[in-house]
Formats: C-alpha cells, sequence, structure tokens
C-alpha cells in the first residue's frame, strides 16, 4: 500500500525546520517549537499537520514581524534547481542541508499570511517580499491568496510585475496563486465571477519560455472555463491562429475541461466540431468487475466519409454513489484521426482502483462513449466490492 500522503510532513520534517531556524535566530526556542508542532502529529491529516506547525512558528518566531520574515528567508535553501525546460528537476525539494525547501514552505507562507494580512499596509511589501523568497524553494501559491481576497488593489500590481521577475518560481506564483479556484487553496469567489483582472497576467505569461510557467497557465485558464466558457473559447479563438508549439499545446491543455464537456464553440476552434460520420461499436470485457481492478474497453469506428475525420473521444463513467444515484466524472479515451472509408479498432483498460480523490462503490455502473463531445454509445457493468 502507498505511503499515506499526509506523511510527507513528518517529524522530520519539523525537527528541519527547528534546526534551521534555530541556526539563524538568535533566541529561537527550537525545542518548544519542536514540542508544539509534533503534538498529536500522528492523527493529524496533510492540511492539519501544516496548520499545526504554523501554530507553532506563532509561538516561537520573533514578535516583530519584519525580524520574523528576515529569520524565515536566511533560514531558506537555495532556490529549487529547474532543467534547461524549466521544470523542477526530480527530487529537488527533499530535505536539503543547505536550509528549508519543500513541505516546510507551506507552513512558512501560512504563517506570513496569518500575520501580513491583518498587518498595517506598509508591511505588505515586505510580507510579498517573504513570499518572493518562499516561492522559490516550493510555492507560496496558497499563501498569496488571503492577501490577493482582502485587498487586490495591493497585490495585482505586483504579480504583474512578477509576470516579468528573472526567476520562473515567481512568474509562476503570478498565475498560480491568483487561479481562481486553485486545488486546496482558498477560493477567489471574486475571480470566479469575473476572470477579468486575471486575463492580461495570463496574455504576459502564455509565451513563458518555462514549461513550468507555461502549465500553471494552461490550468488557470481551465479553472476559468469552468465559469466562463466563453471567454476561454474566445481566448482560444484570438490566441490559437499562428501559434507557435508551445502556446499551441498550452492552449489544447487549457481546453481540456471544454473539450470534455462537449463544448460547441471550442469543439469548432480545434476542428472538432463534426459528428462522426460512420458507424461505432463500443463493448466492455465483462459484465462485472471487482473495485481494485480495471475493466477493458473496445471501440470499433467504421467511417463513411470521404475525407478523415479529427476525433476527440472520451468516455464518461456514472459511478454508483454510497447513498444511490451516480456521479459522472469523464476520462480522456483517444484522440485520432479516421481515415476515409477506414475502420479503426481503439482498446483501453480503466482503472477501477480507489484514490485519494475518489471512493468507488458497489454496483450498477455505466460507461458513455462520446466522440467530439457527442454521446454516441454506452455499456454497463457491475462493480463489485474488493
Amino acid at each position: 500500500m502507498a505511503e499515506p500522503f499526509k506523511n510527507l510532513v513528518s517529524p522530520a520534517t519539523v525537527e528541519h525546520m527547528a534546526h534551521h531556524l534555530g541556526r539563524v535566530t538568535p533566541g529561537f526556542d527550537a525545542a518548544r517549537f519542536s514540542h508544539l508542532a509534533l503534538e498529536n502529529q500522528p492523527a493529524l491529516e496533510l492540511k492539519a499537520r501544516i496548520l499545526r506547525i504554523a501554530d507553532a512558528l506563532q509561538a516561537t518566531l520573533p514578535a516583530d514581524f519584519s525580524d520574523a520574515c528576515d529569520a524565515i528567508e536566511a533560514a531558506l535553501a537555495s532556490p529549487l534547481p529547474l532543467d534547461e525546460r524549466g521544470e523542477l528537476v526530480a527530487g529537488g525539494a527533499a530535505l536539503r542541508t543547505d536550509g528549508l525547501s519543500g513541505w516546510s514552505i507551506w507552513a512558512l507562507g501560512e504563517w506570513v499570511a496569518r500575520n501580513g494580512v491583518p498587518a498595517d499596509a506598509r508591511l505588505w511589501p515586505r510580507a510579498l517580499a517573504c513570499l518572493h523568497a518562499l516561492t522559490q524553494r516550493s510555492t507560496a501559491e496558497f499563501a498569496i491568496r488571503p492577501f490577493l481576497q482582502s485587498h487586490p488593489d495591493r497585490v495585482w500590481p505586483t504579480l504583474m510585475r512578477w509576470s516579468g521577475d528573472p526567476s520562473a518560481h515567481v512568474r509562476r506564483l503570478a498565475s498560480e496563486g491568483s487561479r481562481p479556484r486553485l486545488p486546496w487553496g482558498l477560493r477567489l469567489q471574486a475571480l470566479v465571477a469575473d476572470p477579468a483582472p486575471t486575463l492580461p497576467l495570463l496574455q504576459a505569461l502564455q509565451d513563458d519560455p518555462s514549461s513550468y510557467v507555461r502549465r500553471s497557465v494552461a490550468n488557470h485558464l481551465n479553472d476559468i472555463a469552468r465559469d466562463h466558457p466563453t471567454v476561454v473559447s474566445d481566448w482560444l479563438q484570438r490566441h490559437l491562429p499562428d501559434a507557435p508549439t508551445p502556446r499551441r499545446a498550452l492552449l489544447r491543455h487549457a481546453s481540456r475541461g471544454l473539450i470534455k464537456a462537449g463544448h460547441g464553440p471550442t469543439l469548432s476552434v480545434w476542428g472538432l466540431g463534426m459528428p462522426l460520420q460512420g458507424r461505432v461499436g463500443f463493448a466492455l470485457d465483462a459484465a462485472q468487475a471487482a473495485i481494485g481492478t480495471g475493466i477493458g474497453l473496445r471501440v470499433d469506428l467504421v467511417s463513411t466519409a470521404d475525407r478523415p475525420q479529427a476525433l476527440e473521444i472520451d468516455y464518461a463513467v456514472h459511478h454508483a454513489r454510497q447513498q444511490g444515484g451516480h456521479s459522472v466524472k469523464v476520462f480522456k479515451g483517444w484522440r485520432c484521426s479516421l481515415g476515409p472509408q477506414a475502420v479503426l479498432a481503439l482498446e483501453k483498460r480503466h482503472s477501477l482502483r480507489e484514490v485519494t480523490t475518489r471512493r468507488l462503490w458497489p454496483g450498477q455502473h455505466r460507461i458513455e462513449l462520446r466522440i467530439n463531445g457527442q454521446t454516441v454509445a454506452e455499456a454497463g457493468f457491475e462493480l463489485m466490492a474488493a
């Protein structure tokens, strides 16, 4: 069984923080910090462990906000390394001998937000400067959101300036920290309602040389698409023609939610607006399957067209719910070109293993096959207990 995600924040994380904060902070009570941060830690989930460490920081860092920020920055490791594509180097966020990085940064950012947001406006530049440093050792995407929610007029100029920062970590923070619906992060309801303030920022970053930054822009646009699909389909119409290859890939990734949802204007932009011209067969390899196993999907396509057809083939699984009814999740299937009068067979195995974000329950399940946003076939199976 995989190691529980919460164990990424462990006693070793706390002791590492105690060592490096104590190394640079005169009078820092490392023993008290560790005692408070580790209190009942085994019973806590990931975010609760982060908040407990932030509580311990609150009790032990210098009382003066600027002095505490100085101590935090002095305890940091060197910035996380990036490769030639601007991607994080594997393993770079592990515990490092030269200072703090990785999961400890989340707790440090939480402390900055707790103390910086309600502080006098004159301290906000110091708080944002600290986040600028923290994000280069992991991410400050969660910590900047309370600032953006509280006084967006103070933060947007900084984010626009950061979009041109020499550090890809900082440029990514400008996009990732302002996503309307960042997973695990505070939802920015004002941007859910109106994403217009973020659009100049995304335009400035969509051709960033770092794929790490561009992927954030794609996810940001995908967030916007959930509430304002027309904003994103209009964006595609403006920015896709003659787009360089990296931007084209970004826009395709940004379109994934709308393509799965069968959004007509988005499908048309990508040349997927036409329904399948031909016949389709769809079958599962079993009538029953157990939780923890998988089930095979087979699709047989026969073209009746005289021209090639671009096809985006997804499938929606109608999962049985514990209390009855079904919940639907769309999965990527295949992207292909079906030649004139051609015959094509496609196969895929769908995993029925539970993951952190999805529980599975026994009962009748249904799989709906969608081609270019239109449902063309379906099949069912019974999911059994493991």
